[in-house]
């Protein structure tokens, strides 16, 4: 699956970081892990501390897939607002999941400091505002309820949101927990830091069949190469959607564009992720080398060739978008590409096992929390390889 076009920000603007061979020898391990972008390499990151031998590989080059399309807007919020998610799973879950979102954020800025990265990890705050004035009255029913629950949010007026950040919104909610990261940056060095700890990495190694038995699984790769592993996670995103036989996730098509150098953004834009209530949302973040990033106008993916044929003409409407919104900055686009991501029917990921494949575990965080998703099952998914069990298994959970 094609799942991104055009060459992403984040791939021009690093460059090439690490290069890593193809498997061309039979391998074994305890643990193979399938996907070297962020979500692996967090996951690799949690197993080669938890002990176990550990190999990762990719068709692609490490990172070359979502991971380099990915905007990395670091939120709680899941896609569907908290007071919704209790309707759909009751309050417990719903609350212990915002907060695990919440959680992981710090966790992934602490992962970055042990690991020395210079990744651009920001903490900030993220504002979910109203595009109209009908979604207000809703809205500030989220904001109570996320209130009540002991976020630490508080509600922005028409007035406050224009002084503040030069935006055009009836109200919102703010939040603090909140950060920005390159994630291409992030997993590159997560994985080069492992490597010096053991960690197996091989890339342009697409796996080819995979036989599960009671106790191990067998692996054999485009290289001819066989890998014997004891567990195989699945952290391919989007692209599970073609061994998992349940349709689990609604591919859509996103597009952004990000600004040329900005001299003079305000300090309050710079220290704030931006979201909307629109469906699609848009969303906003800036950049470390002080650019401006906006991203929307989903679409429901049909195929590769029909959502990069809307390029040219997401890139005008975006542009106009942020225009309208922040009518005082000068956009001016340099970088536009599209990628392909997925909703669940209750905005959480899928993690842990599945009934039809034995001594398997998916980590597959969906919707706009891709990222922080793939913290929580990196633990989540370690833990389990040790017997733990966490609750929020229940909910993240196939056949829900």
């Amino acid at each position: 699956m094609n799942i991104r076009s055009n060459e992403p920000y984040w791939l021009i603007n690093n460059g090439i970081l690490n290069s890593y061979p193809s498997l061309q020898a039979d391998a074994d391990c305890d643990v193979l892990i399938v996907g070297a972008g962020i979500t692996g390499a967090l996951m690799a990151n949690a197993c080669i501390k938890a002990g176990f031998r550990t190999l990762i590989i990719d068709k692609r080059e490490v990172a070359n897939g979502s991971t380099s399309a990915t905007t990395a807007m670091l939120q709680y919020e899941i896609d569907v607002p908290l007071y919704q998610l209790a309707k759909l799973i009751g309050e417990i879950g719903a609350v212990a999941s915002y907060k695990a979102c919440r959680d992981s954020i710090d966790t992934l800025g602490k992962i970055a400091t042990e690991i020395k990265s210079d990744n651009g990890f920001m903490k900030k705050e993220s504002l979910y505002f109203a595009c109209s004035n009908k979604d207000v009255k809703w809205l500030k029913t989220e904001f109570e309820r996320r209130e009540k629950a002991g976020f630490e949010v508080c509600w922005l007026g028409q007035e406050q949101i224009r002084k503040t950040y030069g935006l055009k919104s009836e109200g919102g909610i703010l939040s603090k927990d909140g950060a920005s990261v390159d994630a291409f940056r992030l997993a590159h060095q997560l994985l080069n830091h492992n490597q010096n700890k053991g960690l197996e990495i091989y890339d342009k190694t697409e796996l080819k069949t995979v036989k599960y038995f009671e106790d191990q699984v067998l692996v054999e790769t485009s290289t001819n190469a066989k890998i014997r592993a004891k567990k195989i996670i699945y952290c391919t995103g989007y692209e599970s959607t073609q061994i998992i036989p349940e349709k689990i996730v609604k591919l859509k098509s996103t597009y952004a564009v990000v600004s040329e150098r900005m001299k003079n953004i305000p300090s309050a834009v710079k220290n704030t992720l931006f979201w909307n209530t629109a469906q699609p949302y848009l969303y906003m973040r800036t950049t470390a080398d002080h650019r401006l990033l906006v991203g929307g106008e989903d679409e429901n993916f049909k195929n590769a060739l029909l959502r990069d044929a809307l390029l040219g003409q997401k890139e005008e409407k975006l542009s106009k978008a942020i225009k309208k919104l922040m009518p005082e900055i000068d956009f001016i686009t340099d970088f536009t590409w599209s990628g392909t991501f997925g909703e669940t029917k209750d905005g959480l990921p899928y993690i842990g096992p599945h009934p039809k494949f034995p001594n398997t575990y998916f980590c597959l965080g969906f919707g706009g929390n891709g990222i922080t998703f793939s913290v929580i099952g990196a633990d989540m998914i370690t833990g389990m390889l040790q017997n733990e069990v966490d609750p929020l298994a229940y909910f993240f959970r196939f056949g829900r």
